[in-house]
């Protein structure tokens, strides 16, 4: 059991910190769509801004170890973190419209699988290449 907490330890990381994440990104979006009434795709945007600035944190020294602080390294992992966060936030942002905009369907339901599909992407994104193990030993 140890062998395979040990094996699989960014992943399991990345779903807990995912867990909390989505957390923090429903409560942004229900506090602004449900309780301030602020459109949908304006709360969708806001709640995003929000994950994002709490995953890029835990995800680079929790999750996937970056122990790197140079100028390079960091700007590169921002910068390229924040990339992909705006391509998966626009792919969110994309699926809340259609689903709840246009095709007028539950937004709690598809908050749910929007975020599933993003949560998986920027896992596949962060592993292979923000935080590759190795890469600011390429400089």
């Amino acid at each position: 059991m140890k062998n395979l907490i040990i094996k699989y330890k960014s992943f399991i990381l990345y779903a807990v910190f995912g867990v909390c994440t989505t957390l923090i990104n429903w409560g942004t979006y229900y506090l602004c769509y449900s309780l301030i009434r602020i459109p949908n795709v304006p709360s969708t945007i806001i709640a995003w801004i929000v994950a994002v600035a709490f995953a890029f944190i835990t995800n680079k020294i929790w999750v996937f170890e970056s122990k790197a602080f140079d100028v390079k390294t960091l700007l590169y992992e921002i910068w390229t973190f924040i990339a992909a966060r705006l391509a998966t936030g626009v792919l969110d942002v994309a699926i809340m419209y259609f689903a709840v905009d246009v095709f007028a369907m539950n937004s709690t339901i598809w908050k749910l699988i929007s975020n599933v599909i993003v949560i998986i992407l920027n896992y596949i994104l962060s592993k292979l290449i923000i935080f590759r193990k190795g890469r600011s030993d390429k400089s």
